[in-house]
């Protein structure tokens, strides 16, 4: 034994130099709603009622809203509030459901990544292109001060191809202010800004017009440097979908993507008629027409249709293209919970589930915002849960539907993972081959995960000779063998055996505040070490049987209940 334990110390050595990580993620495979509220019905409860207080007062009055939660295949709850005055002469739809209509705005932007993510699979571009390969007009001589050759596909949809925000005028202070001289501004004229899609107008403008403009556009960041927002990357990622596909944005989304989902709802155009449309007093942007912005904003969409597209969203995020995650962070925004990916505005908080866990939830989200028209789109991977919040009127009740919904809505999730962890995986497992004396302890808490809190293989106690030299184990004893589900499986065509690794988390000590900065500093090291060619902290969980297995050490141990008779698997032989 001594040889391997040299081993498994210099592996350790190396490893725990780096870091050590206090909260091992996931800490649980993702949840199994089946169309159920299971566990969630008090907390859905409390926000219905928060909602409708909020309802109450009279500035909103003039707001209709739209409120969804959806597993990966049911919608699990819905609510809705219509406003309580409305335009006399186009009031629109009378009592807001599932099916009215809003303008999504930015959430467009997912769509128009997705339809680029559908081209790179089908061969038809490459993500780590550069834009001049798809836009004639951008490629030869250089354009402005841009530097077309050196921004890819995947660095626009990323947020960080360093271009201005806008392609046109619209956030020219000119297009805004009656009088920009009250405001000490100098007199200007108009005569510098293209024509098209100015207040009160707006006039739609064309691919001539923005391919024209940009001959004038001076980058804010290198390419690849810096994230920042900007509606134009998703303007030209359109005209890149137009090229490679020869049809108009518009009927690419409905043929790819509307249609496939039955967003019945969901378009590019004005809907013909008003009986479903959220149309709040004094709006003036619902007939707009977005021309060459649309694949930036333009999308008219309902709740009901938002939940089909954040159930696909969520049931094929890993397999949209090769080597995409679609909802991982490609870059980080402006604070250490803030980030980028393609296009997701993706949040990172260790603040929810205190003071039970300090665990991090992320939130992947997407927003939205054109004149009297906010929405949300919030995917939460770990949980299995998508929410939609579309707002029409006032913009403040954006952020404070999404406080209200998120925050009891993921604690009661979190408490009920944990009662299906502690009825499906806790308590004790013997090995099935009675020659043996090997057995394990599993228990489970919100604060520490499923745990190991006992192990002996052979007769020998794994928490004294092996365990304390995997990688992250404090000499002083201050760690713990958290399990992490791998999502994977043994078969992954009937999705039994479920596989799990034994991590070392150690264990926090004193206020946060009063620990070495670099404390937090954790660099995640799942696969430490093995044993004749096997991980040895592999955990397989055949559920069906009732057993655990742990290849490493040629064991299957099987599940102690109550009541219930013992099986006898065939078993092997302990490793040690």
């Amino acid at each position: 034994m001594a040889g391997l334990v040299k081993l498994i110390v210099l592996g350790s050595t190396i490893s725990s130099a780096v870091a050590k990580c206090y909260d091992p993620t996931p800490a649980f495979p993702v949840p199994l709603w089946e169309g159920t509220t299971n566990g969630l019905e008090s907390a859905l409860e409390t926000i219905t009622q928060n909602l409708n207080k909020l309802a109450e007062d009279s500035e909103y009055d003039t707001s209709s809203f739209s409120v969804e939660v959806t597993s990966d295949t049911d919608t699990l709850w819905t609510h809705f509030h219509t406003a309580r005055k409305q335009n006399e002469t186009r009031p629109g739809v009378r009592h807001v459901d599932g099916d009215s209509i809003y303008r999504i705005a930015s959430i467009t932007k997912t769509f128009t990544t997705l339809g680029i993510l559908y081209q790179h699979t089908a061969g038809n571009l490459s993500l780590d292109d550069t834009v001049d390969n798809y836009i004639a007009e951008l490629a030869g001589p250089a354009i402005g001060a841009i530097p077309w050759n050196d921004i890819t596909l995947r660095i626009m949809a990323s947020q960080l191809s360093g271009i201005p925000r806008e392609g046109m005028a619209q956030a020219d202070l000119m297009n805004g202010l009656p009088d920009p001289t009250a405001v000490g501004l100098p007199p200007a004229s108009m005569v510098d800004l293209p024509p098209c899609y100015q207040h009160p107008d707006f006039s739609p403008c064309n691919r001539t017009g923005l391919l024209d403009n940009l001959n004038k556009r001076s980058p804010l960041f290198a390419p690849n440097q810096k994230s920042t927002y900007s509606n134009l990357n998703f303007e030209l990622l359109g005209l890149v979908l137009e090229n490679v596909t020869g049809v108009t944005y518009s009927e690419y989304m409905r043929a790819a993507i509307f249609a496939p989902l039955s967003m019945t709802s969901t378009s590019l155009s004005t809907p013909p008629s008003d009986d479903h449309a959220v149309l709040p007093l004094g709006q003036f942007f619902w007939d707009v027409d977005q021309g060459v912005h649309a694949p930036t904003g333009g999308i008219f969409s309902s709740s009901r249709d938002m939940s089909k597209y954040a159930r696909f969203i969520l049931a094929h995020s890993n397999a949209l293209a090769p080597g995409v995650n679609w909802l991982s962070p490609a870059s980080w925004s402006t604070d250490t919970s803030s980030f980028y990916g393609l296009p997701w505005e993706i949040f990172r908080t260790s603040r929810l589930l205190q003071p039970h866990s300090s665990r991090p939830i992320t939130f992947v989200t997407k927003s939205g915002g054109v004149p009297d028209y906010f929405s949300r789109l919030s995917i939460v991977p770990e949980y299995g849960l998508g929410l939609t919040v579309l707002v029409g009127g006032n913009a403040d009740l954006l952020e404070q539907i999404q406080e209200l919904v998120t925050v009891p809505l993921i604690r009661a999730a979190e408490a009920q993972v944990w009662r299906d962890v502690a009825d499906r995986y806790t308590g004790t497992y013997t090995a099935t081959n009675s020659t043996l004396n090997s057995s394990i302890e599993l228990a489970s808490s919100a604060a520490t995960g499923l745990t190991l809190t006992s192990f002996i293989s052979n007769s020998s106690d794994v928490f004294a000779t092996l365990l304390p030299l995997f990688n992250g184990a404090a000499a002083d004893g201050t760690w713990r063998a958290q399990l992490v589900p791998t999502l994977l499986y043994k078969n992954e065509t009937t999705r039994q055996g479920e596989i799990w690794r034994i991590v070392i988390a150690a264990e926090r000590e004193g206020e946060r505040a009063d620990r070495p900065i670099w404390d937090d500093f954790c660099i995640t090291d799942v696969d430490t070490v093995s044993y004749a060619g096997l991980p040895i902290n592999e955990v397989v969980f055949w559920h069906e049987e009732g057993v655990l297995e742990l290849p490493a050490w040629k064991v299957s141990m099987k599940r102690a209940r109550e009541g219930a008779e013992t099986l006898v698997v065939q078993g092997g032989l302990g490793a040690m």
